[in-house]
């Protein structure tokens, strides 16, 4: 009986790539071709030759790999002869909420009108210069209100002295997380400067955890991916 596991790969969240051995891609699932909006083709057969395996077969490592709003757990390499070679990238897990989510008693927030809310509010105190790109487009959706104005005081608070923000909302093309058993679409909160504070981290990862909201601190950015739960 012959069977078709193309579908089951690309089901599969996890992205996968097929290349052959000059670096051209053979394959990719659904996936592997979102990842490729952030990071260059190269980069990741590159990866892939320098953690193969010794010999035909597979090997699976542990590593950490961030592209954006992608991080990475571990990489499986695998080839059966020299003229291809697949990459399989693991997805870190998103961090279990903090308490149980009463998505019932949320309100339909327009997230435009209470980011420019809070921005405001920030502003009074410091007039860094500031700039806003927002997608209008993105529909009302349900939000913990006072958890997410609390936690946006706290990431805006973090760039208090940097000399230019840049935030920009937008919605994750082909991104979703299951809350309730039901796919829910991601926007992308990202605020950028040349520098920020730290000593609010923890606080900021918390305060994400509780809303089901995914942090990604670095030393220049906060990025925030909320679920659009209708």
């Amino acid at each position: 009986m012959d069977i078709n596991f193309e579908a089951f790969v690309e089901w599969d969240n996890s992205p996968f790539i097929l290349f052959n051995n000059s670096g051209k891609i053979l394959y990719l699932n659904n996936a592997a071709e979102i990842l490729f909006g952030y990071v260059s083709k190269k980069e990741l057969y590159d990866i892939a030759i320098s953690y193969a395996p010794q010999s035909f077969g597979y090997k699976t490592t542990s590593l950490t790999l961030n592209y954006d709003s992608f991080i990475f757990h571990a990489i499986t390499i695998g080839y059966e002869n020299e003229e291809q070679i697949s990459i399989r990238l693991y997805n870190t897990p998103r961090v279990k909420p903090t308490r149980k989510l009463e998505t019932d008693k949320f309100i339909m927030t327009d997230i435009n009108i209470l980011l420019e809310a809070n921005i405001a509010l920030f502003k009074t105190k410091n007039p860094n210069p500031l700039k806003l790109l927002t997608d209008q487009d993105l529909p009302p959706f349900k939000l913990d209100q006072n958890n997410f104005s609390k936690l946006l005081r706290k990431v805006l608070n973090a760039f208090r002295s940097s000399d230019s923000i840049d935030i920009s909302l937008k919605l994750l093309i082909g991104q979703h997380v299951i809350i309730e058993d039901k796919k829910e679409p991601l926007i992308q909160l990202s605020i950028e400067a040349n520098g920020r504070y730290n000593d609010t981290d923890e606080e900021i990862r918390l305060l994400a955890a509780e809303s089901q909201i995914k942090s990604l601190l670095k030393e220049h950015s906060i990025k925030l991916e909320i679920p659009l739960i209708t």
